[in-house]
């Protein structure tokens, strides 16, 4: 599974405004639903209830928020780039600025994992995430997050 098979174009949001963390899991989630079909509340309450069990902030500016799903079939993801970095509760304690939305079927078991693994990888590249940071339109962004070297295969 490469990164073209988790993210279009559409799922892109070159700057996203949201001043807090519910704000921003909100907007990922409506813009999910937007590009699945799927119900934008099911997939936000997904996401938080993952989120109270720990924050989905791993450190240097990245999140990556994730749920599960009954009604989706297919493993798929959205990304934002902030206009301006929130609190997350990250595990560094420092704000987001960079979101990575991934929504899987209940039924996902381990592609869930190595999809998330996947994106984990590809966030970890300082010169990826430098070139995210910079990068303004939707196409830059798409073009980044799907160039990624053959080492962020899962």
């Amino acid at each position: 599974m490469s990164s073209l098979d988790i993210i279009s174009a559409d799922a892109i949001i070159p700057a996203l405004r949201a001043n807090t963390k519910k704000a921003v899991l909100q907007e990922l989630s409506d813009r999910a639903g937007a590009v699945s079909g799927l119900l934008s509340q099911e997939i936000y309450e997904s996401v938080l209830q993952r989120e109270r069990l720990g924050s989905t902030g791993v450190g240097k500016g990245i999140a990556i928020p994730h749920g599960k799903l009954a009604r989706c079939t297919r493993i798929f993801g959205v990304f934002a780039r902030l206009d301006r970095a929130v609190d997350f509760d990250a595990v560094d304690g420092e704000p987001v600025d960079l979101a990575f939305l991934l929504v899987a079927p209940e039924t996902a078991g381990t592609s869930h994992l190595k999809a998330l693994a996947r994106i984990a990888r590809l966030l970890r590249e300082p010169v990826t995430t430098a070139k995210l940071r910079v990068a303004r339109d939707p196409a830059s962004l798409f073009a980044i997050l799907t160039e990624g070297p053959a080492s962020h295969a899962a």
